[in-house]
């Protein structure tokens, strides 16, 4: 595997391997026939946990944006946002379906979105939230 690339102080993520890739059409329709799935405005997730290690499939219409730009932009932020969490994800399959809105949300919006819809499917943890109280001991019996 090639070193990151490096640029600028930015540390970039060396590739995305095939074996983190869905592929194949019949994996896709494997996944939207027995997978669950779990949508917001901008994507809906089809998840189908198979115990393989985790792998992206992106779906991306001329009907999300007619320009290739727009939705190859769409593409790269999300196998982007994948490679990051790929490491706290569950095993499995995961096919995104762009929704037209998407087209409009800038790169920080897909981002959030996805991973939100990561934790809503159970895929990511949810992060802890730090409350203004402390933690309740338990009483001594």
């Amino acid at each position: 595997m090639p070193a990151p690339a490096t640029g600028a102080g930015i540390v970039v993520p060396a590739s995305f391997p095939r074996t983190a890739r869905v592929r194949a059409k019949v994996e896709f329709d494997r996944v939207f026939e027995a997978g669950r799935r779990t949508a917001e405005p901008l994507f809906a997730l089809h998840r189908l946990d198979d115990g393989a290690p985790p792998r992206l499939g992106l779906a991306v219409s001329r009907k999300v944006d007619p320009h290739a730009v727009g939705r190859n932009r769409i593409k790269r932020v999300l196998r982007d946002a994948f490679r990051h969490a790929r490491g706290q994800l569950g095993p499995g399959a995961y096919v995104l379906v762009a929704r037209p809105p998407a087209a409009k949300a800038d790169n920080q919006a897909l981002r959030a979105a996805f991973l939100r819809l990561l934790q809503r499917a159970g895929a990511l943890p949810t992060p802890a939230v730090a409350g203004t109280m402390p933690p309740a001991s338990s009483p001594s019996s």
